[in-house]
């Protein structure tokens, strides 16, 4: 687990992007808990921390796809986002950069 922020850096319903081993990270604060995804909305690179988020998941702010801020599922047509595990510890959020998937040739 990487430290990512802290709690007040992102306020509820919102995402904020951090640099975490070389990878921009979106960290979302959502009713139900903390999330992290990949910043780059995969269907054409949106900046998925300024989506809105809703429950829990994130529209894209481009395309208004919608992504699980839990597993990074696309809720309907595209490609999953990755994502990552969240653990708050007192007034710090940490976050497990999840390994890329390797691309077949």
């Amino acid at each position: 687990m990487r430290y990512a922020c802290r709690t007040e850096d992102v306020p509820l319903g919102e995402g904020r992007v951090v640099t975490l081993d070389g990878r921009r990270i979106a960290v979302f604060r959502a009713a139900g808990g903390w999330y992290a995804l990949d910043a780059a909305c995969p269907h054409m690179g949106g900046p998925l921390a300024d989506g809105i988020v809703c429950d829990r998941a994130v529209i894209c702010p481009l395309h208004d796809r919608r992504y699980d801020l839990a597993t990074g599922e696309p809720l309907g047509a595209g490609d999953a986002v990755a994502a990552h595990a969240v653990q708050v510890r007192g007034e710090r959020v940490f976050v497990e950069v999840a390994v890329p998937a390797r691309v077949a040739a």
